[in-house]
Parts: structure tokens; sequence; C-alpha cells
């Protein structure tokens, strides 16, 4: 009989939970980590569920939830790419939430400002930080001894290293055709891929001079271009060694470090020019449209699990996402200190902006991406290429 009693409390119990579905883009380390978390917090409280699951990575990921938005099948929480975050709130998609999110003041002047600020639109909280990156320059430092070349800190630095570091046999640099990436080129000259009043600016001084180094590079002969889709063969290029030097977030560290390198591994900042930023990346957490209240405190109640800075070292340790509070850094000391490359990114907080918090950007970036390759790989004048770009991008507005 106690048998008994002690299973039918167990079951109202598991009856009692309010089940947190979680879908994140998240694989290798990161992903482990994320699926020890949501374990951790399952023991630590028996009000919630959280049970995540792994949908691709970020495209993938929009794809699916588009899907499951139609058929009223989406998750709770949904870790939204930066650039699609946007067209979630625009869409009454993702569901405001409380401004101060249950901290306290002390608390949220722990995280980085640029960090805590995104999920902010139009003044009302609708993100909730998690993964925030920065674009770094990962390099061939062996090659780069052997060539007797420093890190580049200025573009021009940057061409002249990519072309010393090139011949028959190699490349200097592997140009992913991607919009952040691309966006860094821009945002670290100065300028931007959007205006103030939120319209495309891909034919602006800036983004013409980042095409037109990329074109003068592909003439030359100077470097490797993969599009987004062959960012797989843009890493083992580098791995093999044809391409000595190549542009990823930070993040992408752990998945290099499965392979073996034949050289020394360097990273160093984006090259820039004075008062140049660069573009965070990363994603938001958001509560999707049809989740109760319970589920709301719930996706709140886990996010502040995540943010505890034992947690954010654990996580910064497992994806190499730079910190997000304060508080832990001195969790991250020897993690730091084992390998200096590690703060590359880290220290790029100092002059990070957001990325362009304009729905209509996740379209835009499609001809945005189309312009690089028509240039880079197919020969087309930077200027014609951007300013086609221009022009889809505003006929879709």
């Amino acid at each position: 009989m106690r048998v008994l009693i002690f299973f039918i409390v167990l079951l109202g119990l598991a009856f009692a939970q309010v089940e947190i579905s979680f879908w994140h883009a998240m694989d290798g380390p990161a992903g482990r980590q994320i699926e020890a978390f949501a374990k951790a917090f399952n023991q630590t409280q028996s009000d919630y569920r959280v049970v995540p699951r792994y949908v691709g990575d970020y495209r993938e990921a929009e794809t699916r939830l588009i899907a499951a938005l139609r058929t009223g099948t989406q998750p709770v929480l949904y870790q939204a790419e930066i650039a699609f975050f946007p067209r979630l709130v625009a869409e009454h998609l993702a569901l405001p939430l409380p401004s101060d999110l249950g901290l306290k003041k002390s608390e949220i002047a722990d995280f980085y400002p640029a960090v805590w600020e995104y999920g902010l639109v139009g003044g009302t909280r609708y993100g909730l930080p998690l993964n925030t990156s920065t674009p770094v320059l990962y390099f061939n430092a062996s090659a780069f001894k052997a060539k007797k070349l420093a890190p580049p800190t200025t573009w021009e630095a940057f061409e002249q290293a990519a072309a010393k570091l090139s011949d028959r046999r190699r490349k200097g640099y592997i140009a992913v055709l991607e919009s952040w990436t691309f966006e860094a080129m821009v945002t670290s000259r100065g300028g931007s891929l959007v205006t103030p009043d939120g319209r495309p600016n891909f034919d602006s001084k800036e983004a013409v001079e980042a095409l037109a180094m990329l074109h003068r590079m592909a003439r030359r002969g100077d470097l490797i271009a993969r599009r987004l889709a062959e960012s797989q063969f843009a890493l083992l290029d580098f791995v093999r060694t044809k391409g000595m030097m190549v542009f990823a977030s930070i993040a992408n560290w752990p998945a290099a470090e499965n392979y073996s390198f034949a050289f020394g591994l360097g990273v160093a900042p984006v090259p820039r020019s004075p008062g140049g930023k660069v573009p965070m990346g990363g994603a938001q957490l958001v509560v999707l449209k049809g989740a109760s209240e319970a589920q709301i405190e719930g996706a709140l109640r886990f996010w502040r699990f995540l943010m505890r800075p034992d947690n954010l070292a654990k996580w910064v340790e497992a994806s190499y996402y730079v910190p997000l509070r304060k508080s832990a850094l001195p969790y991250l000391k020897d993690f730091y200190a084992e390998n200096p490359y590690r703060k590359a990114a880290f220290e790029q907080l100092a002059y990070a902006v957001p990325r362009p918090r304009i729905p209509e950007f996740v379209t835009w970036r499609v001809y945005l991406e189309e312009a690089l390759e028509r240039s880079v790989k197919g020969g087309l004048d930077p200027r014609k290429a951007l300013e086609a770009a221009q022009k889809k991008a505003l006929e879709a507005r």
C-alpha cells in the first residue's frame, strides 16, 4: 500500500509540473551543456520541467519554427538568432516580458550594457540574453611567424598579409560570403548596413570599400571564396592550410578544436579604423505566443538559473561565447589564463554594437549575400553589385 501511495504521489507531482519546451541551435559541447543545464534545473525544483531540443543550425531552426507556428506546435522557449529576433517581435510572435526579468537593480547593472539592451525593442523587453559573440580573425600562427607577420590591426595590413601569405598552393584568406562577416568589415570602418531611420544602406561608402577590398583580393588570387552553405569546407580549407586566415565567431573555436592542427592556431580581433565597431552575434531567447502564464514564469526562472555567475562560466567554457555578466569573470580566470587568444572576442565587447533590429533585415541579407558572391566569385563591379542589392532591398520593404 505504501509503495502504491508513493507512486501516486510521484504521478501527481509529474502532472503538476509545467513543461517548458525549449528549441535551440547549439550542437557539440554547447548543446551538451544546455542539456546539462536543463537536467540540473529540473532537479533543483519540482514546479517546472525544461525539455530542450536541438533543431539544427540557426537557419534550419528558423525554417522549422515557421512550420511549427503554422500548426500551433511551436515551443515555449526558442533561441532566435539575432537577425531573426526582430522579425519575431514585429510579427507579434515573441511575447513581451517584465522589464527587469525578476532581477535586482544590482544584478541588472552586472550585465554588460550592450548585452542587456539588445533584448529591448521599442522600450519593451522581448529577448533574454544567452549566447553573445563577436567575430574574430582565426589565423595560422605558424605561417605568420615564418613570414614575420603580426596579426593585422587595420584593413590595409590585412590585405597586405593576405598577399604575402598567398602562393600557388595556398591563399592568404578564406572569404565566407555571408552577411555577418561582411557587416563586421563595414562597421569596423565606421559604417552600417542599415541607416538610422531603418533603410538598407548596402551601397554606402564603407560597404563599397569593404567589397572592393574582397574584389581586389579575389582578382589577385589572394583568397578562397566560399558560400555560407560551404562553411564546413571553409573550416577544412583552414585546417588543411589551404587558407591562412578566416573570420568566424569565437563560438566556432570548440568545433575547430575537434580537428588536429599541424600549426599554431592564432585568434585576433577584427581589424578596424579609428572609431570602428564590431557587430555582436549570437541569439536571444524568446517566449513564443501560446505560452501560458505559468510557462512564461517557468521560462524566466530557467533563464535566471542560466544567468548565475557559476553557470555562465560553465557556458563560456563549453561554448566560448563571451561572458554576459562581470561577476562571471572570477570563475573564468584560469580559462582565459590557459590561452590568451581566448580573450580576443571578450575584449571587443568594449566597442561592440547590436546587429540591425529591423524585421526586414532577415530578407535583405539574402540580397546582400547574392551581391557578395556576384562580385567576389563572378567578378561584377563591387558598386554595381551592392547597388543591385540595395534596389532589391528597397523594393522588398
